[in-house]
Order: structure tokens, then C-alpha cells, then sequence
């Protein structure tokens, strides 16, 4: 087992059968209602091992939401509040989510602020649920193409990781998760970066040291989420990629949805752009890594028209100030430059490089 904490609330790296899971749930939680979030996915494919590992769970209430960041909204959070309200679920009882980025997310917001706040426990299906989504605390749902505009900071009482849980995933969604473990190296660990490009990863899941691979990515970003935990300053460095990344995802959203570690790849392929520019990242270093995501992720054709979009809804990105758009750049991979204002004309020639890296120009 590989344990972190956060806020004093546990993180482990486990099948669940060894997990601390069923002593919270027979002793914090013994006299508690247990309220299970899944989407469409992990009712099919993850709740009967979550069901049948702990007895605790038996009569457990199973609350199905759509699947799909498209589904993240706020009607949805609604059907499941007056659900919570028809089942009696008072403030000592327990949200358990199970699933992927959006479920956690959602999850998340719902127990945050239904009564005021209930305790929720995350087990995350998804690499970028296991890397990054489900740990840290943050809370969301999107407000139309405006990724994560509604949410709250508010710590799980514990994510417990199971590696298993990533064998019942599509290639696009290891590929996902794996975007965001890259981010982790280039922003803060460049040995982290050259290890994780090592790998392939479609075939992460059968890789012997697959558990070792996901402690050092979760490693990494609870360290920043115990220095930083509200978002003050070090934490920002964890949205490299996701300024234009966000824009992309928003656009795409309205018509042919890409998954969130699809954008936040081309995401950072544009920003690295923008740290290439203003020399903050070699010719070398900027090569290496719009090369490798590129290579990961597929090419996604934007219109004009549809850039304009993505600028509009950079505009309104919950990272900027009264007076700017504010960007993570790279100062060096490992390294990085936060609250970087950059403008109009810049997110344009950052688009530009995308279809440019893509076409080989």
C-alpha cells in the first residue's frame, strides 16, 4: 500500500480489500446513511466489486447520473438533491463517489453544499481520477462551456485507489489521465516528465510497476495541495495547460465532446508555445514535448469562428484577474511562471501552433 494524507484524511494506493475504507465505514460511519454516486459506467462495471467487497455498503443507496462532462451541470445536481431529500439523508450521513473526473467532481459540489455540507469519500475508476481529480479538494460543475464556474474547496474524508478499476478503461481515457501525469513532471519534477514519456500509455495497465507509477504523480500533487491548499499561489501551477486547454474543451463540449486530459494536452502543447515565445523554454525543450503530446493525442480541427469561441470563454476562466487573462507558463521544464498574463493576439498564434505541430510546419 502507498499512503498519502491530505488535511489529515487518507489517500491510499490499494486493491480496497486492504484499504482503510471498510474500518471508516464500519466505525466513522457505522450509524450513517451511504449514498453511492456512479454514472452509467462504473454501475456496469465498478459497483458490484465496491458492493460485494464490504458488507458495510448492502443497503447502501445507489444514485445513477449521466455520464459525460456534458451531464456536469446543474440540473442534474438538483435531481439528485431532491433525491438525497425523498431518501431522509441528514448531515452525519456519507456521499460515496465512485467513478471517473466527473463523478468526483460533481459528487464532490453535491455533498459539499447539500445541508451545508456532508462528508464524502472518493474512489476514483479513472487514471485522471486517481492522478489528479480526486484529490485536493476542489469541487465543480461547468455553468454552460464555462469549465468548473461553480464549485467549492472541501477535502474528502479519504480516496482510496484502486488500480484494478483501470482495466475497465477505454484507450482514450488511459490516455487522459496520463496527460495529466505529464503535467505533473513538466510543471514541477523534469525527472517525473522523462520517465512518465518512457511509457506508453495505453499499455499502462499492464505495467508491473503500475502502482509505483501512480504514487509518484499523486505524490507530487499532494505535496502541492498541503502547501497551497486553497489555491493561492504554488497550486496554480497545477493548470498549466488548462487556460487554452479549458477554452478547447468549452467548444468542443457544444457539439463533439473530447475528453478533459485530451484538451488539457493541446492545452499544453499551445502554452508551451506561449513559454517558447517569450524564451522562457528552449527550441529543444519545446520540441520535446509538443512532439511526444502530439503523438499521444489526436489533432483537433478548429474553425476561426470557433477559435474566437475559445478566446471568449478564456476570457471568462475562474484564473484571471479584473485586468487580464492569467496563464501558467513553463520557466524550464520542472519549473514554471504562474499568473502570466497573456493576450488575444497570443491565444490566436498558441491555436495556430497546434494545427501547426499537427500538420508538420
Amino acid at each position: 500500500m502507498k499512503r498519502f494524507e491530505v488535511d489529515k484524511n487518507p489517500i491510499e494506493i490499494c486493491a480496497l480489500s486492504d484499504s482503510s475504507l471498510g474500518q471508516l465505514l464500519s466505525t466513522t460511519y457505522a450509524s450513517s446513511k451511504k449514498v453511492i454516486m456512479v454514472d452509467e459506467n462504473t454501475h456496469d462495471h465498478c459497483l458490484e466489486y465496491l458492493l460485494t467487497t464490504y458488507t458495510e455498503l448492502e443497503e447502501a443507496e445507489v444514485m445513477l447520473i449521466p455520464a459525460g462532462e456534458e451531464n456536469k451541470v446543474l440540473e442534474v445536481c438538483f435531481q439528485v438533491w431532491e433525491a438525497m431529500s425523498e431518501y431522509g439523508i441528514v448531515r452525519s450521513d456519507l456521499i460515496i463517489n465512485l467513478g471517473g473526473g466527473v463523478v468526483t467532481d460533481m459528487g464532490g459540489f453535491i455533498a459539499s453544499v447539500f445541508k451545508r455540507g456532508l462528508d464524502f469519500i472518493h474512489i476514483p475508476t479513472s487514471l485522471l481520477g486517481m492522478v489528479d481529480a480526486s484529490i485536493g479538494g476542489k469541487t465543480g460543475i461547468d455553468l454552460g462551456s464555462y469549465k468548473n464556474q461553480i464549485g467549492t474547496f472541501q477535502q474528502p474524508k479519504g480516496v482510496f485507489i484502486d488500480p484494478a478499476f483501470l482495466h475497465t478503461l477505454p484507450e482514450e481515457q488511459l490516455v487522459s489521465g496520463y496527460a495529466e501525469m505529464l503535467k505533473h513532471g513538466l510543471i514541477a519534477d523534469k525527472k517525473l516528465w522523462d520517465l512518465f514519456r518512457s511509457l506508453d500509455p495505453v499499455k499502462l495497465v499492464e505495467n508491473e510497476h503500475l502502482e509505483e507509477v501512480i504514487a509518484r504523480s499523486v505524490a507530487l500533487k499532494v505535496e502541492i495541495v498541503n502547501e497551497d491548499p486553497k489555491e493561492k499561489y504554488r497550486r496554480k501551477a497545477l493548470n498549466f495547460g488548462h487556460t487554452i486547454g479549458h477554452g478547447i474543451e468549452g467548444v468542443c463540449l457544444m457539439e463533439d465532446p473530447i475528453s478533459h486530459g485530451h484538451a488539457v494536452a493541446l492545452g499544453m502543447i499551445a502554452e508551451s508555445y506561449l513559454s517558447f515565445k517569450r524564451n522562457l523554454i528552449s527550441q529543444r525543450e519545446f520540441l520535446e514535448i509538443t512532439n511526444y503530446l502530439s503523438q499521444i493525442v489526436d489533432y483537433v480541427a478548429l474553425t476561426d469562428e470557433a477559435k474566437k469561441h475559445v478566446f471568449e470563454l478564456i476570457r471568462n476562466d475562474k484564473k484571471n484577474d479584473q485586468t487580464s487573462i492569467r496563464c501558467v507558463l513553463l520557466n524550464g521544464i520542472g519549473n514554471v511562471k504562474i499568473d502570466e498574463a497573456i493576450t488575444e493576439a497570443e491565444v490566436h498564434d498558441a491555436l495556430q501552433c497546434i494545427d501547426n505541430v499537427y500538420s508538420g510546419n
